[in-house]
């Protein structure tokens, strides 16, 4: 059980049962061949970072077999879709040889003028392994996955705020997403306060987009 970072917000996770691609939005390089490769989608809110509608619309179109789960607003922006559906949170579904467990509640707050959306927090476990996807939010999964998605860059985002989620959760290792407005000094400042040797005293890593981690050793390739 594998896990790649495809930028930004976007991440695939393989395993023995197939491929499962997890936000596939606009700022996804390659992501047309990406949803060719996928046997599932799970999209986490509608924010274009996070989905990019007209391509996974046309991935569906294209192939009916893939799968596709999202909240019912995001599920109804894409037209037909034949497998798949909305979810909620408390829900848990078995796909591409995965079990995902549904982490239901809002997009973290911005600001109290600036309307938010749904938004769902996957907990993807197979072979060996277990990762926490909780989109733009700091929602608590059940248990204490392995590893951690960390965003780090956004309207929303509190450093301080994930310095004491990261250690409620408590996963062997965090991996760093959602860092499309950071700088090079933004990546080094979050691997500082976020990582190891930080407050949060969980390796934070950064994969580049020829690495893998091994979510059932925590080692990269």
């Amino acid at each position: 059980m594998h896990l790649t970072h495809h930028g930004h917000a976007c991440v695939g996770i393989d395993g023995p049962g197939g491929r499962l691609v997890i936000d596939p939005g606009a700022f996804t390089p390659g992501l047309e061949g990406l949803l060719e490769r996928a046997d599932a989608v799970l999209i986490t809110h509608e924010h274009f970072d996070h989905v990019d509608v007209a391509a996974v619309s046309a991935a569906v179109s294209e192939r009916p077999e893939l799968a596709v789960y999202a909240p019912e607003g995001v599920i109804g922006s894409l037209g037909p879709v034949e497998r798949g559906g909305a979810l909620a949170g408390g829900e848990r579904i078995e796909v591409a040889g995965f079990a995902v467990d549904v982490v239901g509640g809002d997009h973290a707050p911005i600001h109290p003028e600036i309307a938010v959306p749904a938004n769902l927090g996957y907990l993807v476990t197979g072979p060996g392994g277990s990762v926490f996807h909780p989109g733009d939010s700091y929602a608590t999964p059940p248990g204490h996955p392995g590893t951690l998605l960390v965003p780090v860059s956004g309207p929303w985002v509190s450093w301080g705020r994930a310095i004491d989620w990261i250690r409620d959760i408590a996963p062997r290792e965090s991996v760093l997403i959602h860092e499309a407005m950071l700088s090079g000094t933004g990546l080094r400042s979050a691997g500082m306060f976020l990582g190891a040797d930080g407050p949060a005293h969980t390796p934070l890593l950064h994969l580049g987009p020829e690495q893998a981690l091994d979510l059932a050793t925590g080692g990269v390739g």
